[in-house]
């Protein structure tokens, strides 16, 4: 269990992983911090990635749980997210593609995601 949970979500994205859960069960979330769209959160039915020592639960979503690799994790330090749905598919393998819709994760570290929209916090 995470010493704190860092993500929360936006009604849009939870109806969202209520959809996914309905049709494929136990799901689990994973941001890997890669780059263009490899930075998306990935929606993966649960055991279908295996998670590693290096793979940081920090938290979970409406029963999903949500994790990031523990070195980028260190070096955003530590942020909070918020997930959100974006319009149009992504160019990923994530269950939510074929609503033609993708997870986006907003950051404390660089801006919370609304309604699709990038707010950065005051300062």
């Amino acid at each position: 269990m995470p010493e704190e949970e860092r993500i929360t979500a936006t009604p849009a994205a939870l109806e969202e992983l209520t959809r996914l859960r309905e049709r494929h069960g136990p799901l689990l979330l994973f941001l890997s911090g890669g780059c263009c769209e490899g930075s998306f959160p990935l929606c993966l039915e649960e055991g279908e990635l295996l998670l590693g020592p290096g793979d940081r639960r920090i938290g979970e979503v409406d029963g999903v749980p949500f994790y990031v690799d523990a070195d980028q994790d260190e070096r955003w330090n530590r942020p909070s997210f918020v997930l959100d749905l974006a319009d149009d598919e992504s160019d990923t393998f994530s269950l939510e593609n074929a609503d033609r819709v993708h997870f986006v994760a907003g950051s404390s570290a660089c801006g919370v995601v609304s309604s699709g929209v990038v707010v950065v916090p005051p300062a």
